[in-house]
């Protein structure tokens, strides 16, 4: 193995179909028009000296190094910025450009330091390079350079360093954090040899605006901002392309290694989701997979009261296995089931849920987007008959207007955040529908046309209104609708949203948002060109969550924003692999690819491969498992990878569901919160030690691929398969390849995935059969799948969770850019720097209500339970309404949050708590009680080391 080595073109491709065909250096060159002289060049392999130019930016033209010659005309144009045209003649390499590129060389070096050999960018300098390439041998003015050599270095950054002695002021990290991130956290201060880079008004790096997403750092061609690891480990010697394992965006990366060693994770320019890019999370966050409180033996106690014990694979497997026998033989075959993991790869969750129905015998099987998602795939499937997004996030570039509803890109989806910000400075116009301002409200260079702040819960009034303005001024697509949809259908549900009940001002009421707000965002909806709908856990976690996305549904069909690039309907998956678990058959009701476990066909179909009867009839959900644990009819569980004691709502009830089991498997990194229930710790392995493929938001199927060895002896795949034989199934796989390739077989929607396509092509988008073989980056185009698309109607039915006297305020819950989920990855990492504690957000009218200051402790009070944490006095909450995250266990948010639930799903109702906040000592009895289970368990998990 050796490092990939990326071309780097100069400047970015022109997307022109026209082409034209020009003379560099004696050779005939054909390129689109648009393209510049420098990456026509490339195109041939002439590489032109450059600095400031890298092809993930727009042309600068600063350094003056990739001058060049064009016969004809006086002067010695930059080759960057000089688009090519017909018929000219070029040269890049003359004894006068030699002499003007050896004279820039010159004044770079001599104000540059000379500590080539023990600078951590020693061999991967572009500078170094660019000197060699022009030939310079010496320096004429010396090198004595004033300023390089009294300027200090800012380690503030946990991630990365700069050294402003050897900026060489070319702009790119500053170009590169405007053009490609968004957020305009860097400039250039000072004037000639003075010139540096400075983030914000000359602070630190840690207390500027930057979000540390490694743009910068990747842009930068000398030193100057380099990350830590390549002081402490060295240049990497080998990489390999792999998918990142946290959000539902999918960036793709090279894993950059010193031997088994991983010294800097690069975003991969050919990564279809990311293009380059990254963010904070995937760049620098993945030091949680060597950390020293991971478990890497398996473990056993007969209580948990007990301590662990250490034991080998075969015993914890056997113990396991015995126990899920017992129980099956005591309690029936229905008295245990398991959950699969968002975090794993499709391949190890298609094993899960295989040995939840072939082993075990059921169909008890969940996966966390019961808790997130789960409503998405209901209403896109009854709507449209698809369980997924219609768009790949390339689409967002031809959007002219982005309508974002109960999602927060930037904080929650990053990269594709700054995709979204960047069409918006190229001036598509922005909906935003939040009860809180998000930064896409008004950030750098962006600003919401619309924001409607509706009131948490009404999710169903506010986009039917939009649904009513769009009919009753006449701004339906009547020839789409006539001809992609049912008629019938379309013409009853306008009736409904026409009448007057559902008008912006007599839902005004509900919603709180002013009537004016909401005509003028239809209106730019309905008429404004390409419009696109992103949504996110604002409109799945709530009691009409499967409503809301058919309300979605319905008004991109009456628009006709459907079947095309720049729009549709876009949900922003939470977890990496979110939507690759729900494919998989993960659902206790559905098989793989969405099909019904009572259709004999496709029974059928699975029996003849595996080899086994299957159960007709639909499992428990996970609510139903937790409540059939009270009830002393669920009595063992297998979870792999997920944290459901931390991550589900009504905790004290899930702590009950819990410790009512008689057998509890958990198979994770850590010792999470669920495990202080089990009877059995199985270790599991990070995405750098897995073989596989992950599924992102855009039904995108990527590699992972394993850069080290799993440090705990076997992969997830692996020991579920031990468990599944120990239980008397019997699966033969020797690689994750053979895993996909019956998923392939058995699976429609598969059928052309394999790993060889994945490798030849890089990534495909499902459906990939044989009327896609490279897959289907847009969905219903020319139709829909389920046929004509179906209008349903949305009748808004207001929550059962309500406000009063003793629970005034409304809560809701969201995430934070530097942390992730439950954040047993991100808390295990550097990224505490930017947010150490979850804390509660509220408006100034409300705090000054409570004798509340900014960072006092307050009590969070429900009507399911308390906690405390400190407050955060923000104007972006409205009154009546305070946020917060659920990154830390320590807080237990979802002590907070009630059982109600999706009406179709029982997607729990996180976004919409009664809460009472006061003034408080610190914190809670719960806290305190759960602070010292913690301590014990560590305590435990140290003794068995």
């Amino acid at each position: 193995m050796s490092l990939i080595h990326e071309i780097d073109y100069g400047t970015p491709a022109s997307k022109s179909e026209k082409l034209v065909t020009l003379t560099i250096d004696g050779m005939k060159v054909q390129v689109p028009e648009g393209t510049s002289i420098m990456r026509a060049a490339m195109e041939v392999g002439n590489q032109i000296p450059k600095l400031c130019a890298t092809d993930m930016l727009d042309a600068f033209g600063s350094c003056r190094l990739c001058l060049v010659e064009i016969e004809g005309r006086n002067g010695t144009p930059a080759s960057c910025t000089t688009p090519v045209a017909d018929g000219i003649v070029v040269k890049t390499q003359t004894e006068r450009l030699k002499q003007i590129r050896k004279g820039v060389m010159e004044l770079y070096i001599s104000d540059h330091p000379l500590d080539c050999l023990t600078c951590s960018a020693n061999g991967d300098c572009e500078l170094q390079d660019m000197a060699g390439v022009v030939g310079l041998r010496e320096v004429r003015y010396g090198y004595e350079g004033e300023n390089h050599t009294k300027l200090g270095k800012d380690e503030s950054n946990p991630y990365f360093t700069y050294e402003q002695s050897k900026c060489i002021v070319c702009n790119r990290c500053v170009r590169a954090c405007e053009e490609v991130q968004g957020t305009f956290a860097l400039t250039i201060s000072g004037r000639g040899f003075g010139s540096r880079v400075s983030p914000g008004m000359d602070e630190p790096f840690l207390s500027s605006e930057c979000v540390s997403c490694g743009a910068c750092v990747q842009a930068c061609p000398t030193a100057t901002l380099n990350e830590k690891a390549m002081y402490e480990i060295g240049t990497p010697e080998h990489s390999l392309v792999t998918t990142c394992a946290y959000c539902g965006v999918g960036c793709t990366f090279k894993a950059e290694m010193r031997g088994d060693e991983l010294v800097r994770m690069v975003p991969f320019k050919d990564g279809k989701a990311n293009r380059g890019h990254s963010c904070v999370k995937g760049r620098f966050a993945y030091g949680y997979a060597t950390h020293k409180d991971r478990i890497l033996k398996p473990m056993i106690r007969s209580s948990i009261h007990e301590p662990w014990k250490e034991v080998s694979y075969e015993e914890a497997i056997a113990y396991a296995a015995s126990e899920f026998k017992r129980i099956q033989a005591k309690y029936g075959r229905r008295a245990v089931g398991g959950i699969t993991s968002s975090r794993c790869t499709n391949e190890e969750t298609y094993l899960v849920q295989k040995l939840i129905r072939g082993a075990f015998g059921n169909n008890n099987v969940d996966t966390c987007a019961r808790v997130c998602h789960s409503p998405t795939g209901y209403g896109l499937s009854q709507t449209y008959g698809t369980s997924a997004g219609t768009q790949d996030f390339d689409s967002v570039e031809d959007s002219d207007v982005i309508l974002v509803i109960g999602a927060n890109p930037t904080d929650g989806h990053p990269v594709f955040g700054s995709r979204m910000k960047k069409r918006l400075r190229e001036g598509a116009k922005l909906i935003i529908v939040d009860p809180r301002k998000i930064d896409l409200v008004r950030t750098p260079h962006v600003e919401a046309d619309y924001h409607l702040p509706l009131r948490p819960g009404t999710n169903v009034a506010i986009v039917t209104a939009l649904a009513h303005v769009i009919v009753t001024e006449g701004l339906v697509n009547e020839d789409f609708v006539r001809t992609y949809c049912d008629w019938e259908e379309f013409q009853e549900w306008a009736e409904f949203v026409a009448e007057e009940r559902h008008s912006p001002e007599a839902v005004q009421q509900y919603t709180g948002v002013d009537p004016a707000l909401v005509r003028g965002a239809a209106r730019l909806y309905a008429t404004g060109g390409n419009a696109a709908i992103y949504y996110g856990l604002g409109v799945t976690e709530h009691s009409q969550g499967s409503t809301t996305v058919i309300a979605i549904a319905n008004l991109a069909m009456a628009t006709g924003n459907i079947g095309r690039n720049g729009v549709g309907v876009n949900p922003l998956r939470g977890q990496n692999n979110v939507q690759g678990s729900c494919d998989m058959g993960s659902f206790p009701h559905e098989l793989p690819g969405y099909r019904h476990v009572a259709e004999d066909d496709t029974r059928v179909l699975f029996e003849r491969d595996w080899g086994v009867k299957l159960d007709d009839e639909p499992g428990l959900r996970i609510p139903n498992m937790f409540d059939a644990a009270v009830d002393g009819t669920f009595k063992g569980m297998y979870v792999q990878g997920e944290d459901i004691l931390q991550s589900d709502p009504d905790t004290r009830h899930v702590s009950a569901g819990l410790g009512a089991l008689e057998c509890l498997v958990v198979q994770d990194l850590f010792l999470n919160e669920t495990a202080n229930y089990a009877h059995v710790f199985l270790p599991g392995c990070s995405f750098l030690e897995k073989d596989g493929t992950f599924t992102n938001a855009e039904r995108r199927i990527q590699r992972v691929r394993k850069v080290m060895a799993p440090k705990n002896g076997y992969a997830d795949w692996e020991v579920t398969m031990m468990l599944s034989k120990a239980l008397g199934y019997e699966m033969d796989y020797q690689h994750p390849s053979e895993i996909m390739d019956e998923i392939a077989r058995l699976t429609p929607t598969f059928t052309g995935v394999s790993y060889k396509k994945l490798d030849e092509l890089g990534s495909v988008q499902w459906p990939c059969n044989e009327k896609a073989p490279e897959g289907t980056p847009v969905m219903h185009i020319g139709g829909f799948v389920r046929g004509k698309g179906k209008f349903m109607l949305t009748e808004y039915v207001a929550t059962d969770e309500r406000t009063g006297p003793r629970f005034p305020l409304l809560l809701t819950t969201g995430r934070i850019l530097s942390q992730y989920n439950v954040g047993a990855q991100t808390r295990r990492t550097a990224n505490v720097a930017w947010h150490p504690e979850d804390v509660l957000e509220i408006h100034p009218h409300d705090a000054e209500n409570r004798g509340i200051r900014d960072g006092d402790f307050v009590r969070l009070e429900s009507r399911a339970g308390s906690t405390s944490l400190k407050a955060v006095i923000s104007e972006r909450m409205p009154t009546g309404v305070v946020y917060t995250t659920f990154h830390h266990p320590i807080t237990q948010a979802n002590v907070i949050t009630t059982d109600f639930s999706d009406w179709a799903t029982n997607c729990p109702e996180y976004k919409v708590t009664a809460v009472q906040v006061s003034p408080s000592n610190g914190p809670t009895q719960w806290q305190e009680e759960y602070e010292k289970l913690s301590r014990n368990s560590r305590r435990i998990a140290e003794a068995a080391e």
